[in-house]
């Protein structure tokens, strides 16, 4: 199967690149996280930026910008709140969208802030229905051409690329039954281009796999996944940088393949960047933070020599896990898989993910916090037939048992 082109945005961009920059946050983002909520301020113009906060996605929408307003105030802002929302009592969110004087005051802020709740609520407060852009997103549009910054977290995260998650099945069963347009998956607002799928709450809840369907569906080669209560900065240069608590994945299907059939993908390419890490998207190089420029791994010295396994991959930070061990191991290959509840769609399908060495794989480890920063890992996945029952062996070695005793 041949890969294509990343899918246009109903929003896409101007000929000219945007001068600004995008806080993509992974959703959960703390009040005490400093380096996130400064560095929005910062990109917004500094202490008492103007900052319009979008609470389009939220089913309280005047409660979540309250509290993101104030937020943002007290790392230094000057925030305020625009009011275009599905939920929002009392209101026409499709007259505000196209309010000339709303529009004004978001293209003359210095930034943007869309809070977290259900994406689909805000396409579908910015885009009119027969698909154009609203005064609202043009001015957005606008001030984020002439250099500010779009900052969102969760939701806010999801409408970052020219394809979203809308309403998505769990992710094992994405994997078994895909995704479809309209349903799992909708059109974003694409601010970083038609080039990269953006997906959100990733490691915490195993969501890279379901990045894969998605972005061989639509044809997307890079896919950039970002965890809780942590934001990947896009700068205009499409420099990438990590900053909060954890990291953020990277896809790579440009030389990846599959087949007809159930799920399967071969020769994908995977890599974990770590809080300070940073990758160029039109470039394609990594640089790893500060405290682990002069720890790069070396193959011939692995710390860890035993089999590497793990019988749930879709588990919170397993894929960073047990990549951070396949890095730093003398085993070739490492092996996760992911299973599903006998009551579940397709009961008796499961999936292997095999993650392997190759020459372009390379591993650094901070020297202050014992991190792992994996970058160029390759990534098999197959489909694996279950037999069940599972528990069947057990049960008929206690009625073995049972009968003995009698």
């Amino acid at each position: 199967m041949s890969l294509t082109a990343g899918a246009s945005a109903q929003a896409a961009p101007a000929p000219a690149s945007p001068k600004g920059s995008l806080v993509i946050i992974g959703g959960a983002l703390r009040a005490d996280n400093a380096a996130v909520w400064e560095r929005i301020v910062k990109l917004a113009g500094g202490e008492g930026a103007r900052i319009a906060v979008f609470a389009s996605a939220s089913a309280s929408p005047e409660k979540a910008a309250k509290f993101n307003m104030g937020l943002l105030d007290h790392y230094g802002a000057d925030a305020f709140f625009i009011p275009v929302a599905v939920k929002l009592a009392g209101t026409d969110y499709l007259a505000a969208a196209d309010d000339s004087k709303l529009a004004a005051q978001v293209r003359s802020a210095g930034g943007a802030y869309f809070a977290g709740g259900d994406q689909g609520r805000i396409t579908r407060a910015l885009i009119r229905p027969d698909g154009s852009n609203s005064l609202v997103l043009e001015a957005l549009w606008d001030m984020y051409r002439k250099g500010g910054v779009i900052a969102g977290s969760s939701a806010g995260a999801a409408i970052m690329s020219s394809t979203m998650f809308d309403e998505p099945k769990t992710v094992l069963a994405t994997l078994k039954q895909g995704v479809a347009e309209g349903q799992e998956i909708a059109p974003g607002l694409g601010f970083i281009g038609d080039d990269v799928f953006i997906d959100q709450h990733l490691l915490v809840r195993g969501r890279f796999a379901r990045m894969l369907p998605a972005m061989l569906k639509k044809g997307y080669k890079l896919g950039l996944g970002i965890d809780e209560n942590t934001a990947m900065v896009v700068g205009p240069t499409r420099e990438v940088e990590v900053i909060g608590y954890k990291g953020a994945l990277l896809i790579d299907l440009g030389s990846a393949s599959t087949e007809p059939g159930a799920f399967n993908l071969s020769n994908a390419k995977v890599s974990y960047l770590d809080s300070g890490d940073r990758f160029n998207i039109a470039s394609g190089a990594f640089t790893p933070s500060a405290d682990k420029a002069d720890g790069k791994l070396d193959p011939a010295r692995p710390y860890y020599r035993e089999p590497l396994f793990n019988a749930d991959i879709l588990g919170n930070t397993t894929v960073v896990d047990l990549m951070g061990k396949l890095i730093d191991s003398d085993q070739p290959e490492a092996i996760g898989l992911t299973l599903g509840s006998p009551r579940s769609v397709q009961p008796d399908l499961g999936f292997e993910f095999r993650f392997s060495r190759d020459r372009d794989s390379v591993g650094y480890l901070s020297a202050a916090s014992e991190t792992y920063s994996v970058y160029n890992v390759r990534l098999d996945i197959r489909p694996i037939q279950i037999r069940l029952p599972l528990y069947q062996y057990k049960q008929e070695r206690g009625r073995v048992a049972q009968n003995g005793r009698d």
